[in-house]
This record gives structure tokens, C-alpha cells and sequence, in this order.
């Protein structure tokens, strides 16, 4: 008998071992920051968690696609999630299919987090993805298992590596059969987090469609959070760290599939990135609950259009992100105005402690945001 060189190759490969001894620590380090990561938003308003889900949703899927040598237009990214999340999105650049395609996978896998996965719903994920027909230049099979061999490959021709290879297409039938029963039942008798982290290498191990396995399998793991925090909102992009630790992700991958079965390494690597995705998130909340803390603290305040512009420009490029701090001449140029009006406006802002001047002061005074009126505790 043939000895197996990948892991789909040995009986009962769908048993996926680990050692519980070396995940124990791991596992409870990171459901404590998720658990302050969730207990943060918890503290947000609507609009805030709305603009924190949007922040997330955005670099995930910019990311995902970039994971795959895609390059995806931010802009068209941001109107299509402000489009499907009810946000304001007047002005934007459109969304092209296949960016639509993707935003509304991601948003159906954690928004529609409780529904079934089924053949036809990762079928339709699948045709979302791939509109045309086609992945670059490359005609697909779209919204069907591949009828092909798979295998994944690296270098110039002739010199090729096969890093893998996946199932005869002529199991996928059973084998994703097998895996949606799976699904289904380590709902209840799995850890959340072990439980994304083994969909996401089954699912990509079967590697059951033509192309978009990837992108799919990182859906796939996040509807499995979405399931473990039974909640609708993302709020940290995993697929935006796997892309920044892409070289240990393929590393782990490829040797885990060329295992017999252990998902030990796996399991922590994917522990880790997860920690690191959701520290990273942190990060992120931390100026939104900065720019809201502000708005509450001033909120007696009657301002112009034009302050309140300028005071968001400064709120969102956060402390130190303004380069060179607000001059007049830039307020006159990003609110169109005269230079008294710009002048008398700072001066108000000054007068009500929501700026205040940096040091150097004379004819090129700078300003930036009273930050101190508004630090969040920690």
C-alpha cells in the first residue's frame, strides 16, 4: 500500500487530533482580550459600533483579496459595505461585482451567522465571487465542485513546487457531505475558537472548487467566531492577519496537511494570529471611543458645519496623525472659506479648550485637538 503523503490520505483523517495540554494556555490567554475586546463595544453606541464593523469590514476584505495577489479599490470596498450596512454613501466610487460579490459573502457568513451551511449557500458564496465566469483570464467552474485535479503550486515553469495537492474531484461529493455533518455537530461539542480554527483547515484542505478556496475557508472561520461570540458585528480582521503573517500561514498549512492527522501546530499558530488580529482591533476602538468621548464632552457646543469637518478630520487622523497640526491656511483649504472666517473659527475652537495651540506659536501657529479633554480610561 502507497504511503499516504497527505493528510486526506490516511483513514478517518476528519478525527483531528491535538494536544489539549499545549492549546489549554493559549486558548484561555485569548478569550480573555476577546472577551475585553467584546466587552468594549459593548460600551459603544450604535453609530460608533456601526463605523468600528464598517473599519473591520473593510480591511477584511481588502485583505482577503490580497492574500490572493488581488488588489481590490478601498473606495469601492467602502461604498459597497456602507451600501449593504445602511451607512451614507453618496459621492463614492460603485463597487464592482466582484468587490459586491465578496462584501456580501463576508456579510452573510457573520450576519446570517445562524443559518445553515449548506451545499448551495457555499455554491452561491462561491458564484458571488467569481460573477464573470472567470478568475483573471482563466474561465472556472462558478457555483459547482471542481470536476479537475488541484494541486497547489509555486515557481516559474518547469521548476515548479507542489506544495499540495487536494482530493480526487471525485470525492467531493462525500467528502463535503462529511463536512457539513461535521459542522454541524461540533456546534455543541467543540470550542468556538478550535472549532474556526479546524473549519477553516478542513474546508481548505478538501479545497473543493476551482479557485476562492481561500477566501471561502477565512469566511467560513469567521462565521464560526460569529457563531462563538453569537454576535453579527465584526470587530477585529482576521483575514488582515493572516495576510501581515502570511509566510507562517502558508508554512503551518502546508506542513499540517502534509501531516497524519496531529492539528497541534495549526491550532496555536491560529490561536496566535487570532490574539493578534483582535489586539490590533483594540487599537482601532481606542480612537473611535477617543473621537466619541470627545463629541460627548463638548456636546454643549453649537458649532458650524465647517468646525465640526475639520474637528472629525483631526478626531480620525487621531494624536500626532495630523502632520504639521491644523494651520489656517488648512482650514481654509479643506472648509473653502476666508481666512478671517477660518481665523475667527480656530479662535472659537481655542476659546471652547476643543484645540489648542502647539508649541511654537508666531505667524505659523499650529493646533490640534485638545486630546486631554477626552482620554478613555483604561
Amino acid at each position: 500500500m502507497e504511503t499516504p503523503h497527505y493528510v486526506w490520505q490516511h483513514r478517518h483523517w476528519q478525527n483531528f487530533e491535538f494536544s489539549s495540554e499545549k492549546i489549554l494556555l493559549p486558548l484561555a490567554a485569548v478569550r480573555k482580550i476577546q472577551g475585553r475586546l467584546l466587552g468594549t463595544v459593548a460600551g459603544l453606541g450604535i453609530d460608533d459600533s456601526l463605523r468600528a464593523c464598517a473599519l473591520s469590514l473593510e480591511e477584511d476584505a481588502v485583505q482577503t483579496a490580497a492574500i490572493e495577489g488581488e488588489s481590490l479599490d478601498r473606495e469601492g470596498v467602502r461604498s459597497s459595505i456602507a451600501m449593504h450596512l445602511g451607512l451614507p454613501h453618496a459621492g463614492m466610487r460603485p463597487a464592482g461585482r466582484a468587490t459586491d460579490g465578496l462584501v456580501s459573502v463576508i456579510l452573510d457568513a457573520t450576519r446570517n451567522y445562524a443559518a445553515p451551511l449548506t451545499s448551495d449557500r457555499l455554491k452561491g458564496w462561491h458564484a458571488a465571487l467569481f460573477p464573470t465566469g472567470h478568475s483573471g483570464f482563466n474561465k472556472i467552474t462558478v457555483g459547482a465542485w471542481r470536476t479537475k485535479p488541484m494541486q497547489v503550486i509555486s515557481g516559474p515553469v518547469g521548476r515548479q513546487k507542489i506544495h499540495y495537492e487536494a482530493p480526487n474531484s471525485k470525492t467531493l461529493d462525500a467528502e463535503m457531505t462529511a463536512f457539513f455533518e461535521w459542522w454541524a455537530a461540533s456546534l455543541i461539542q467543540m470550542d468556538g475558537i478550535i472549532r474556526a480554527a479546524l473549519a477553516h483547515f478542513y474546508f481548505v484542505t478538501i479545497h473543493p472548487f476551482d479557485d476562492g478556496n481561500g477566501r471561502l475557508a477565512r469566511s467560513i472561520a469567521d462565521m464560526a467566531l460569529a457563531q462563538d461570540e453569537k454576535t453579527t458585528m465584526r470587530f477585529y480582521s482576521l483575514s488582515a492577519q493572516i495576510m501581515a503573517d502570511r509566510e507562517s500561514y502558508y508554512e503551518v498549512l502546508e506542513r499540517t496537511q502534509k501531516g497524519s492527522g496531529d492539528t497541534t501546530d495549526w491550532l496555536l499558530w491560529f490561536i496566535g494570529c487570532l490574539e493578534r488580529a483582535i489586539l490590533a482591533a483594540e487599537k482601532t476602538l481606542d480612537s473611535i471611543l477617543l473621537k466619541a468621548r470627545f463629541w460627548k464632552t463638548h456636546s454643549e457646543f453649537a458649532l458650524t458645519e465647517r468646525q465640526r469637518k475639520v474637528l472629525n478630520r483631526l478626531l480620525d487622523a487621531g494624536p500626532g496623525g495630523f502632520e504639521g497640526g491644523l494651520s489656517t491656511r488648512k482650514y481654509m483649504s479643506m472648509t473653502k472659506t476666508s481666512r478671517a472666517t477660518a481665523w475667527r473659527e480656530i479662535e472659537d475652537l481655542l476659546h471652547k479648550k476643543m484645540l489648542q495651540a502647539l508649541p511654537g506659536g508666531g505667524r505659523s501657529t499650529a493646533y490640534e485637538v485638545a486630546w486631554e479633554q477626552c482620554r478613555v480610561e483604561k
